[in-house]
């Protein structure tokens, strides 16, 4: 095991308020999560956070400083990987653990800055959930316990009659068999760099993926930035998608007519925005490790 040079050092009241802070701020997010899990209850919104992501409640609550930061008297930190303790209880994120994902580093920074380097793409009106249903019948209903606002011949056709322009490939991939053909761009994993762009939602949304994923070399107050920003993302995203959400409490945008979706545009502009200083600083995270 090799030792992190450190550029900030934390004393132990310091970095230990900043851990309390965080636990706080996640117990917000995740305890109603927690509460209808162990009840057995789904939830077709907020669920997706924690389930497509696939980063359970206990690992958000964990803190990290980032890489580069020192914490002192912080011997408990042995205990977790990728972490290195001195023998003064001062604990580190280990250089190993930045030579091992190194290569992760570099995709997320790329895929950042060609997303940032190109024009946002709005008008997509959410299309990509009425796609995923398109013509699939019941087995193509993602969220068993909720209606379809239009039903199967009325989403259909709201399908038929606007065009499909989906930029993200991991949106795109769940289109049916007969919605797969309209969209615009013929998307794959191979080219998924060369088409994110920062107006799409889920590109936004996926920021939370990118950041977990560099813990604990990116420091945790981003990653809870970023899932903060994934819930609003998400909310929209579901508001405008096909499902009748008004028993949980969404009233639905209407893409179906002309002012739901000048609505839907007006909302994902203000989340692109949202979304972009977020992208730009985990991008600098990312610059800074390559740095190292």
């Amino acid at each position: 095991m090799t030792r992190s040079v450190h550029s900030l050092a934390l004393a132990q009241s310091e970095w230990t308020a900043r851990r309390a802070l965080h636990l706080e701020e996640v117990e917000k997010l995740v305890e109603p999560h927690r509460a209808r899990r162990s009840a057995g209850i789904s939830h077709p919104v907020h669920d997706f956070l924690f389930t497509y992501y696939n980063f359970k409640p206990a690992q958000l609550r964990r803190w990290h400083p980032g890489y580069g930061v020192a914490l002192e008297n912080a011997g408990e930190y042995a205990a977790f990987s990728g972490y290195r303790v001195d023998d003064s209880g001062t604990a580190t994120v280990d250089d190993s653990v930045l030579e091992r994902r190194r290569h992760t580093v570099e995709f997320v920074w790329n895929l950042l800055n060609q997303t940032s380097a190109r024009p946002a793409v709005l008008g997509c009106f959410g299309l990509h959930e009425w796609a995923m249903v398109y013509r699939g019948g019941e087995d193509a209903i993602r969220h068993q316990s909720v209606p379809l606002r239009l039903g199967f011949a009325g989403t259909d056709a709201v399908v038929e009659s606007l065009p499909l322009k989906c930029t993200h490939y991991d949106a795109f991939r769940f289109f049916t068999t007969d919605a797969a053909p309209k969209n615009a761009l013929p998307l794959a994993r191979e080219t998924q760099v060369d088409h994110e762009q920062p107006g799409c939602l889920h590109a936004g949304m996926d920021l939370y993926k990118w950041s977990f994923k560099l813990l604990p070399l990116v420091d945790s107050d981003l990653v809870m930035q970023c899932f903060e920003h994934a819930l609003l993302a998400r909310e929209l995203d579901m508001r405008a998608s096909p499902y009748d959400l008004a028993e949980y409490g969404y009233s639905p945008i209407r893409i179906e007519t002309p002012a739901g979706r000048a609505e839907y545009v007006r909302q994902q502009q203000n989340l692109a925005d949202r979304a972009a200083p977020l992208r730009d600083t985990l991008a600098e995270k990312c610059r800074e490790l390559l740095g190292h």
